[in-house]
Parts: structure tokens; sequence; C-alpha cells
């Protein structure tokens, strides 16, 4: 049975709710220099460097989609995992290695 976008919004809410709970804890923890700007279906992340990670929902797809410096991803929701099928990556253990390599800040999902 298909996702409806309801189910769609409460799992994406979700993993952008544990992301930014991670961060905050960096944040204090490692004196790490974040800033989160969370907007409506977008959550971006803002580096001391300047970078940023840009994760948001599209919709019309039920998926997420990452822009980091070192490309796009596109995660679709696979047997209870988001997953990018492009690249064998699964979500929260990507987001988190991306984190690392842009910033140097390691997070504890």
């Amino acid at each position: 049975m298909a996702m409806t976008d309801t189910e769609f919004h409460q799992l994406a809410d979700e993993m952008f709710s544990k992301i930014e709970n991670a961060i905050e804890t960096a944040i204090d923890e490692q004196d790490a220099d974040v800033d989160i700007n969370a907007s409506g279906n977008v959550l971006q992340l803002e580096f001391e460097d300047g970078s940023q990670i840009v994760i948001n929902k599209q919709e019309p797809l039920h998926e997420l989609w990452i822009a980091t410096r070192f490309g796009g991803y596109h995660f679709a929701l696979v047997d209870g995992k988001w997953f990018d099928e492009r690249n064998d990556n699964v979500f929260m253990p990507f987001v988190i290695e991306s984190i690392k390599k842009q910033s140097g800040i390691a997070l504890s999902i």
C-alpha cells in the first residue's frame, strides 16, 4: 500500500528532528559551530567554513533529497528504511558520514 502524504511528512519530520537534536548535542559537547535553519520542507545546515548540507522533502515523490559539497542524493523509503538505490546508501548513516566529512563534527544518532 502506498504511503500517504501525511505519513511521509511524519516520517521525514522524525528524521529532521533526530538530526537537529544530534547537532544541538554536538554544538554543546564539541563546541561545534553549525547554523540550523529548518523552514517548511527544508533543513539547512551551515558549517563554520561556510559550506552547507541541505536536506529537503520531495513530497510528490515521497523522497528525501540531500545536497552536500560532494553531490546530491535521493532517498526513498524501502522496507522501512530511507535508502538511496543509486548509491546503496542508508539515510542516517549517510547523513552522519557527510556531516563528519564536510565539517569534522561527529554526531551520535
